[in-house]
């Protein structure tokens, strides 16, 4: 099967009626993405072009400016999200429960749910032997929390035609690596089913800072347009927002004013249910057994 007809083709218009708790309109989930950049290589991202355009490892100030997130930004975005009780999916590299305990125990301490995002930050299919580092990062988090992750975002939501069936296998329901509906769609392996739960490049904070180097209130604005559309199409179907955050990117002091802003917008409505990947896809689930009983 080619990885392209695991997921058939499905009209948004011919979607059959799915009926959030408590009547709301629309699902809101936030995933806090908070990553392991090891100094020694090369970094999954820059904000600073090498000098003289001669590569340089170690890259201190692209690494830097990383860990400024891991110190610093990610506390801004964790006041805010906590004081306003939002629940969120905390996206982590395994590995960070180990380099990174103060960040990992503070999610804990919020009751948020963890979601495996690899074992440190790198793309799925550079990886030597993708079934062991998946199993590192889903051992891993389950040592820390003591609770087997049930969803999974892929670094750079990159995988290979054998990701969805070694995820399974490791015990995923779960993943956000597939950007193409409003709402989720599930799909069958040898394991399992497994099922996406929609996800964002557009209202991701990577995309409108880090690629397309828009001005701070970018992502307010953008993020306040694509609720509005979404609340609006919610009236007659549910529907599903994302909003991805990292703490070096929104984190940092000119932006974190805008994610207030941005939560706030969404939580001045009453048609808003706040949940969690693996609450959206049980709610999921459940409206498909419904529908079809």
């Amino acid at each position: 099967m080619r990885l392209t007809d695991r997921f058939p083709y499905q009209a948004i218009v011919d979607r059959p009626r799915l009926i959030l708790p408590d009547d709301k309109r629309l699902a809101v989930w936030v995933i806090l993405n908070v990553e392991e950049w090891g100094i020694e290589r090369a970094m999954p991202r820059t904000v600073l072009p090498p000098p003289m355009g001669q590569p340089l490892l170690p890259d201190v100030p692209n690494w830097s400016w990383h860990e400024y997130g891991m110190r610093s930004g990610f506390w801004r975005q964790h006041q805010a999200l906590v004081s306003r009780g939002i629940p969120v999916t905390l996206a982590i590299n395994g590995n960070v429960c180990n380099s990174y305990p103060r960040v990992a125990g503070a999610g804990l301490d919020a009751g948020w749910e963890f979601m495996g995002h690899g074992h440190v930050q790198g793309p799925m299919h550079r990886l030597d032997d993708q079934r062991a580092a998946i199993h590192a990062a889903m051992d891993s988090i389950e040592a820390f929390t003591g609770t087997r992750p049930r969803s999974w975002e892929s670094p750079g939501l990159t995988e290979t035609d054998a990701t969805l069936d070694l995820l399974r296998e490791a015990g995923v329901e779960y993943v956000a690596d597939w950007v193409l509906d409003d709402l989720p769609q599930a799909t069958q392996t040898p394991f399992g089913t497994i099922t996406t739960i929609p996800y964002t490049v557009e209202t991701n904070d990577i995309t409108v800072h880090a690629l397309q180097g828009h001005r701070s209130d970018e992502f307010l604005i953008r993020g306040t347009d694509q609720f509005d559309r979404l609340y609006a199409e919610g009236a007659d179907n549910a529907r599903v927002m994302a909003i991805s955050i990292h703490p070096y990117i929104t984190g940092v002091p000119h932006r974190i004013r805008y994610l207030e802003a941005l939560l706030d917008y969404i939580g001045g409505h009453d048609g808003v249910a706040w949940m969690t990947a693996s609450e959206i896809g049980d709610w999921y689930t459940a409206e498909m057994v419904r529908i079809r009983a």
